[in-house]
């Protein structure tokens, strides 16, 4: 079997994401698409020298334009692909992806957008392709870790999750580093959570609920809060079925106080405000001024945590089901950890619609794929999960 894979957008998670189909996925081509030819080349020849056979294969296109990805989608028969572009896009890609009849995964992160993407279930179904919206870290591979806990269980009834890609070395004042977009940063600190609370789809408002979890050394203690787009689907899918799902995101200690100036300042806001007899949108002042002080350099070392507690009943008796997944900076490939956990859960995901293993229509990620079966594929590539049982009753 060879597969005609494509990656729009070749940041950071895309090209992870590329090396991972090129290295497992049995890719004949994936083709590197951006609006700057310059960094679909890079991407290109990147994974060309990483996996050791011009596999990668630049393309200059613009994926805010559906009709054009959809016509170029056709011409070059790709087979599935995958969105690394801002979120905002996902929901034309999808219609692009319907037209052209090929498969498509993305890295979501904003609940209405999924939820506009799964209104489409019956059209892709109709024409016979796949799309699973959502794939990445968070959400994605902490949604299938979820279900891995679950798995664990006879019974869940309460499932949490904290996740986070940190800086392995934080620096003041942010002890923060992005290795991402920064406009899937600030949309997970605005708006609502959508969580499941005493059975039911609730929603949460996004940093709040500020908790410690920790770690063993040298991480230590950290800061968990509310973030919006870690469980989207999820909350619908096992609404009525769990009485708890919900998901935080994780910091060094004291930066959750930062983020609570910024959010009270209104700079999070997405309205014009007029300034000097000039709109102004404050979302985008922040990240004029934000990005360049927290963007990862390239010698950022990072680490990315996942955690899953899941409670519920075993044999018969209370017990919980705790998964940990810690891993780091890969210095061979070069690969941030946040890179890793983005570009190569996609990338299993993309595999896996290529193989006929999952159903058509918008599948929501925590019904593409069992926990079990996702941590067998992640093993291959060095994530070993961390799974204790524990005996909750009492004796």
């Amino acid at each position: 079997m060879s597969i005609v894979y494509a990656i729009l957008g070749t940041g950071r998670q895309g090209t992870a994401a590329a090396y991972d189909m090129a290295r497992f996925g049995e890719a004949e081509r994936v083709y590197m698409a951006d609006t700057d030819p310059k960094q679909a080349a890079a991407a290109a020849e990147r994974v060309n020298r990483l996996i050791g056979r011009p596999v990668a294969e630049a393309a200059t296109l613009d994926a805010g334009d559906p009709e054009a990805v959809a016509r170029w989608l056709k011409e070059h028969d790709v087979q599935v692909f995958v969105s690394g572009v801002p979120y905002f896009l996902n929901l034309g890609l999808t219609q692009a992806a319907i037209q052209a009849g090929a498969s498509m995964v993305d890295f979501g992160g904003n609940s209405e957008v999924v939820f506009a993407q799964m209104d489409l279930h019956s059209q892709a179904a109709g024409a016979g392709l796949t799309v699973i919206p959502d794939c990445g870290l968070s959400p994605g591979m902490s949604t299938t870790l979820a279900l891995y806990a679950m798995e664990q269980l006879d019974e869940a009834q309460d499932v949490y999750i904290w996740d986070c890609g940190l800086p392995q070395h934080p620096e003041p004042p942010w002890n923060y580093r992005l290795t991402f977009s920064i406009e899937g940063l600030t949309n997970e600190y605005y708006g609502d959570c959508v969580y499941i609370r005493h059975g039911r789809e609730a929603r949460v408002p996004a940093l709040e609920e500020l908790e410690i979890v920790r770690f063993p050394e040298p991480i230590g203690e950290l800061e968990a809060f509310t973030t919006a787009g870690g469980v989207t689907s999820a909350a619908r899918t096992f609404a009525g079925r769990l009485r708890t799902l919900q998901n935080k995101t994780m910091r060094y200690p004291g930066h959750f106080a930062q983020l609570k100036v910024i959010q009270q300042l209104g700079l999070l806001e997405l309205d014009p405000i007029e300034v000097d007899g000039c709109q102004i949108r404050p979302r985008q002042v922040l990240h004029t001024l934000w990005e360049p002080q927290i963007r990862a350099e390239a010698e950022t070392r990072d680490l990315a945590i996942i955690r899953v507690l899941a409670k519920g009943s075993k044999g018969g008796r209370p017990a919980e089901a705790q998964v940990d997944l810690i891993f780091y900076f890969d210095e061979r490939t070069g690969f941030t950890a946040m890179e890793q956990g983005t570009g190569w859960h996609a990338a299993i995901m993309a595999e896996a619609i290529a193989a006929g293993e999952v159903a058509s229509g918008v599948i929501p990620v925590e019904e593409a794929m069992t926990g079990g079966s996702f941590v067998e594929r992640a093993r291959q590539r060095g994530f070993e999960a961390q799974v204790t049982l524990r005996d909750a009753g009492r004796d």
